[in-house]
């Protein structure tokens, strides 16, 4: 039984070595200088101009909610439409009950201005 995990031990194995032979190599030949701009926060290349905590207007989870409304509506109806037919009265009363929400949330996103561009 354990000759037949013998590949997945030896790939683990192999995986650590050149994981530790990387480390050591980096702590022997890596540059060690250290100074202030170094230890700066990276963020794509500029400057923080802001607070990474500071508070997001509500429109960008407005969009994440559209988003994910049409992106999941897209993904489950389109498949369902190709085999409507074959399904039968079940198959439309499941995907009524799946739409039900995002027709909930796409009200919520009409109501609250998220389609006002």
């Amino acid at each position: 039984m354990i000759g037949e995990y013998a590949g997945v031990l030896i790939v683990l194995v192999a995986g650590l070595v050149i994981i530790a032979a990387m480390m050591a190599i980096h702590l022997l030949i890596g540059p060690r200088r250290v100074f202030d701009e170094k230890q700066d926060p990276f963020e794509c290349g500029e400057k923080q101009l802001v607070s990474p905590h500071q508070r997001f207007a509500v429109k960008f989870y407005m969009v994440a909610i559209l988003f994910v409304v049409f992106d999941v509506e897209a993904m489950y109806f389109y498949p369902w439409g190709a085999v409507f037919e074959s399904l039968g009265w079940f198959g439309y009363g499941a995907m009524f009950v799946f739409a039900v929400p995002l027709a909930v949330g796409l009200a919520y996103e009409w109501m609250k201005g998220g389609l006002e561009w």
